[in-house]
């Protein structure tokens, strides 16, 4: 279980840096996003992959270059999350440009952090674009977990949408993954490329595979 007051803490060092001066005691607009990332119809998209993309944000800042405003990114970029909606990614940047400019960082900055949640929506930021691929090899980072941990993400993806049929969804999930292996580069980061690529492309293919099934 996610340690909420490290959470907490998290955000609020996040927010503190990104903000020019005083504001708004961040308390509230921490625990408003933990109660979203903490809603039922949630099985992938929980604090537990959160807490995993700050991590991994945290593992590739030296590549970014306002860290502080991708960890915000990564606190709002699927804060709204409906898993039978095809416009999460649009409403939580809409989310982030709320709530962050009443929270008292500025206009810039904000517009920043929303501009990274959109980018989450395909993962292609451009090459010269650094928090965004900080930020988008975060949240692709599970792809490289190891066989273990890959199988219950893919089992956390499908109890997501334990809605939709079984032919649809082998047929859904298989675009989601023949459009990712399309990609000429999963990860953008020096780290990610050298790290991640080989690993998360394996499983990619592996899992293709096992739908065809």
């Amino acid at each position: 279980m996610p340690d909420l007051d490290d959470l907490r803490d998290r955000f609020t060092r996040a927010l503190e840096s990104a903000r020019a001066g005083d504001g708004p005691d961040p308390a509230p607009y921490a625990d408003n996003l933990l109660d979203r990332w903490r809603e039922p119809q949630r099985r992938y998209h929980t604090l537990s992959h959160l807490t995993a993309v700050l991590d991994h944000v945290d593992l590739l800042q030296e590549y970014a270059d306002r860290p502080d405003l991708v960890r915000l990114a990564a606190w709002f970029h699927d804060a709204v999350y409906l898993p039978d909606r095809s416009e999460n990614e649009e409403r939580s940047a809409r989310l982030a440009e709320r709530a962050l400019a009443e929270a008292g960082v500025p206009a810039r900055e904000t517009a920043e952090v929303a501009r990274l949640v959109r980018l989450t929506t395909a993962h292609e930021p451009a090459d010269d674009d650094r928090d965004g691929q900080v930020l988008c090899d975060a949240d692709l980072a599970i792809l490289a977990a190891p066989p273990s941990a890959y199988a219950a993400y893919t089992a956390a993806v499908r109890e997501e949408y334990g809605f939709v049929p079984t032919d649809a969804f082998r047929e859904g999930r298989s675009a989601i993954l023949r459009q990712l292996l399309e990609l000429p580069r999963l990860f953008r980061t020096p780290y990610g490329a050298r790290e991640w690529e080989a690993t998360a492309r394996y499983n990619l293919a592996s899992e293709l595979e096992m739908l065809s099934l």
